[in-house]
């Protein structure tokens, strides 16, 4: 029963890490299958948008017959609640995990799985999460409809300041006054020596398997983060106390107040320290491109490959290392001809860390385009296939599929540049609009080639 357990789980987790779904991730360490850490994206339109909140798993000998035993980890040390369903203290409430009285039927089987649970706890992650609480649809409606506001409010607010801000902080190890900038040392500090022989498995050294994947996304979702500030200081004043719910308990709530000029200020530098570190690995890969490390043989026989494949295709598509850095790579990407694109000419910057695949890419468009994929500081939203996160070919195919897609899919987890998105998804006018205004991009990059 034991072993059917863990081939199930398994099975489970090895699906979950192949699925394109955008807003959901999990990750475990091979010495201990059962116990398994979740991140689940905060759902478009709603107050939690692009925030990461994290979950610890725990599966019993008796899954799939007894549900696994579930406990959020981003409650800022215990002290905010972030749902009616979703207490301080970590705990969920749902009826699938028994925590929660459901309706017949609703309770826990066989046939639901890990990937059931955190799209159940993604759904209380709603529009108005205030409705989750029991005898939402008894309560007075016009006290209601106030506290619901004032309840999204709070919750958008600490969204940014713990599950992106505060999380974010920590892996950076930014430190002091939002109002310096970052220093050298907080830049450095955050980053282990590559030299350094560290034992992954030592309990000191806290097992933080999203950290990357959270900077990357915080660079897709940065200019959606200071728009949703700039929209809710319009609604709130800083110093402006957090009202406190009917249903919250003296050690269960969300206490604190509003101040969006600070939260705005951090968002700008943790941006900062995050741009800085690209030139960090530049710098690393120098080192260790003389000392012939793996890592860099790597880069440089790859990077000889794809020169090659380039040659032979019938594009014309370039590449060129940056000073000699196997670290450091120069894209020219051209434009497909009759497309939007047609005789555009794009540079695009490609880092490795010396840490590569672990850390994936930093990649952004030195030639500017307006794009409803790419970010305004020119940082892509592509999709690399994650069973080859190593080969750096499908990460420059899937930039290019991403910008030459005709017909995508509306997909709000792509939201990385607001007005080319509004605009892409828009009526028929804003879409001709939007194509304007990349054929002038097109235009300019051949200008200034």
């Amino acid at each position: 029963m034991a072993d059917q357990s863990i081939i199930r789980i398994t099975k489970e987790i090895g699906e979950l890490q192949k699925s394109s779904d955008l807003s959901l991730a999990v990750a475990f360490r091979d010495r201990d299958v059962r116990s398994v850490k979740a991140l689940i994206i905060g759902p478009h339109e709603t107050p939690y948008e692009f925030g990461f909140f994290e979950f610890a798993v725990k599966f019993n000998k008796d899954y799939p017959r007894k549900s696994p035993n579930v406990t959020g980890t981003t409650t800022n040390s215990g002290r905010c609640r972030f749902n009616p369903n979703i207490y301080a203290s970590g705990k969920v409430c749902l009826s699938i995990l028994g925590t929660w009285r459901g309706e017949r039927g609703e309770e826990w089987s066989a046939a639901q799985g890990l990937e059931s649970i955190l799209l159940s706890i993604q759904s209380l992650m709603s529009s108005n999460p205030y409705e989750n609480e029991p005898g939402f649809e008894d309560a007075n409606e016009s006290h209601d409809k106030k506290n619901q506001k004032e309840y999204i409010a709070k919750i958008r607010h600490e969204t940014l300041r713990i599950s992106v801000i505060q999380r974010l902080e920590e892996y950076l190890g930014i430190t002091g006054s939002c109002l310096e900038p970052p220093t050298p040392t907080e830049r450095d500090e955050y980053d282990l020596d590559m030299d350094d022989d560290i034992d992954i498995d030592d309990a000191s050294v806290p097992w933080e398997p999203f950290k990357d994947l959270c900077k990357r996304r915080f660079l897709w979702y940065y200019d959606s983060y200071l728009e949703t500030i700039k929209k809710a200081k319009e609604e709130v004043k800083d110093g402006q106390p957090f009202v406190r719910m009917p249903f919250e308990g003296t050690s269960n709530t969300m206490d604190g107040k509003f101040n969006y000029t600070e939260l705005e200020q951090r968002i700008r530098r943790i941006k900062a320290v995050l741009d800085a570190e690209p030139e960090k690995w530049a710098v690393e890969g120098v080192s260790a491109r003389m000392k012939d490390a793996t890592v860099s043989v790597n880069l440089t026989r790859q990077y000889e490959q794809i020169r090659e494949s380039f040659k032979r295709s019938d594009v014309p598509h370039s590449i060129e290392l940056v000073n000699e850095n196997p670290f450091v790579w120069n894209l020219t990407y051209f434009g497909r001809p009759m497309t939007n694109l047609d005789g555009g000419m794009f540079r695009i910057k490609l880092n490795f860390s010396p840490r590569f695949p672990e850390e994936q890419p930093r990649i952004k468009f030195l030639t500017s385009m307006f794009h409803h994929r790419i970010a305004a500081d020119g940082t892509p939203c592509y999709f690399p296939n994650p069973n080859r996160r190593e080969d750096i070919k499908q990460h420059i195919d899937a930039i290019i599929e991403a910008l030459e897609e005709e017909q995508p899919p509306y997909d709000p987890r792509t939201l990385v540049h607001p007005e080319a998105h509004k605009l892409y998804w828009g009526s028929p006018d804003e879409r001709k609009t939007y194509n304007r205004q990349l054929r002038r991009s097109v235009q300019r990059s051949m200008e200034d080639f």
